[in-house]
């Protein structure tokens, strides 16, 4: 059986303003009606599989479970990284948790950030792989390039193995004229970062090539808390776990030794794209006679081979070409399409400046539900929230800042202070400073009210939680 194992992690920096650290792409609609993420567990109907297991860092947990439930996709569980420690330790704690449910499945390890446009081809790649990992091979898909890359890493093939090819090496990114050189010499595949492998077979060659992760990742994994849905594994011993990819733990280790032969790449040509900044996701959108990619409300007058994001508002664009124009409710970015890598460098001087952008969103998404930060002041905030039939924030109070609920629609059931309140539509309620409070949504519809906050200080971490379903008692925000 094929366990699917889905890494959501990474902060996606270079797809700003849309990916920030706390809702980074895997969690974002760039391309269709799904997140990168869903799309990641859809594309595997098909093919015959178990649930995914899916691996993010904690403050993503969430984010994660929430488009899982949102879409009706089962999963087999999700595993919180304490930290990040690269993509070998987060197989390996795939790969121990499926033998310690004394069980020995093909782990297809899949990124939650990638675009496939042809799934059916992406399908037959896996069907012609599991024949090599049933066989006890570890198998890497290979993406048949289709122009001289600079940006990926490359495989180059070796001798023919049945529908396959052993592995020669795996190569760093390239130059353009040695990229050119790959392409024109049909030997060398973009590597996709995608691999299908026995859980013991992967196991086993960690222990050897990578013995520090094998046992740090075995000791994180053997003191374990189930947490609803998530898995929480032994802090201490998963920091302690060196950080390197699999490739370098693994994969080139075996390349480059007289095993190469248990190294194998299946070919892969399905549309394959990373999305790895605004000008490779105007290259995969579709496009209109003249070059754009429109997304939002977007109206253009002599605009060529651009791609306009319009989130929240009208973007009307004049005589622009080779341009990325992407609008949310709290920034804008506007560049050059060739100048799209220094995206990064934005999100390092908004850090730089202490400035929230790079992290948060106008519009926070919490377990249940969501707010959106639509004024403030001073002493002021307001905000428009959103509460989840049937969920209910923590019981908590504030030291700095007093609060006035208004109910827009749906129905509240409120704490606040001794008593316990119904409010409906156009109706309200005042929470003092200190006083201990809770909301909760008993309907069938979402709950939409204002929150209007005053006080001295307004930060999310003034938040004192006395009780919480969702196990944040112990976090500031």
């Amino acid at each position: 059986m094929i366990l699917p194992v889905i890494m959501a992690g990474g902060a996606g920096s270079r797809l700003w303003p849309l990916s920030r650290q706390m809702f980074p792409k895997q969690f974002l609609t760039l391309n269709g009606d799904s997140s990168m993420l869903q799309s990641t567990a859809m594309r595997l109907k098909g093919i015959e599989h178990a649930p995914a297991l899916v691996i993010c860092n904690e403050e993503h947990r969430f984010s994660v479970a929430e488009q899982f439930r949102a879409n009706k996709i089962p999963n087999s569980g999700i595993i919180l990284e304490p930290v990040g420690r690269n993509t070998a330790p987060a197989i390996a704690l795939a790969a121990f948790t499926a033998v310690k449910n004394n069980d020995d499945p093909l782990l297809l390890v899949l990124a939650a950030d990638h675009l496939i446009k042809d799934e059916q081809a992406f399908r037959q790649s896996v069907k012609t792989a599991t024949e090599f990992a049933q066989a006890g091979k570890l198998v890497t898909f290979g993406i048949v390039p289709t122009a001289p890359e600079t940006g990926y890493g490359y495989i180059k093939r070796g001798d023919t193995y049945e529908k396959g090819y052993c592995v020669a090496e795996f190569v760093e990114k390239p130059n353009l004229a040695t990229a050119q050189a790959y392409l024109d010499s049909k030997n060398y595949y973009w590597n996709s970062g995608m691999f299908l492998f026995k859980a013991s077979r992967y196991l086993d060659e960690l222990k050897t090539h990578s013995p520090e992760i094998y046992t740090a990742c075995e000791k994180a994994i053997s003191n374990t808390a189930q947490d609803f849905d998530f898995l929480r594994v032994d802090k201490a011993a998963f920091e302690a776990c060196p950080d390197n990819s699999i490739d370098y733990a693994i994969m080139e280790p075996l390349c480059s030794s007289q095993d190469s032969d248990k190294v194998v790449v299946v070919p892969m040509d399905c549309g394959w794209s990373d999305v790895g900044s605004w000008s490779a996701l105007w290259e995969v959108k579709d496009k209109d006679s003249n070059g754009n990619a429109f997304q939002g409300d977007v109206i253009s007058i002599d605009t060529r081979n651009s791609y306009v994001h319009a989130s929240d508002k009208l973007v009307a664009t004049i005589g622009l070409e080779d341009m990325i124009i992407v609008e949310t409710k709290d920034a804008i970015l506007v560049s050059k399409k060739s100048e799209v890598q220094q995206v990064k460098k934005i999100v390092e001087q908004l850090k730089a400046n202490q400035r929230s952008e790079w992290q948060h969103h106008r519009e926070v998404y919490r377990p249940w539900g969501k707010y959106d930060s639509i004024d403030y002041g001073q002493r002021f905030q307001v905000k428009h929230i959103t509460v989840n039939p049937g969920a209910k924030l923590s019981v908590q109070m504030h030291h700095h800042r007093a609060e006035h609920w208004i109910v827009v629609s749906g129905t509240a059931r409120v704490t606040n202070g001794d008593q316990e309140i119904l409010l409906t539509e156009n109706q309200s309620t005042y929470i003092p400073i200190g006083t201990i409070h809770a909301l909760e949504n008993p309907g069938k519809i979402p709950l939409e009210l204002i929150e209007v906050q005053s006080g001295s200080y307004l930060g999310e971490d003034d938040i004192v939680r006395l009780e919480d379903r969702y196990g944040r008692k112990d976090e500031q925000v």
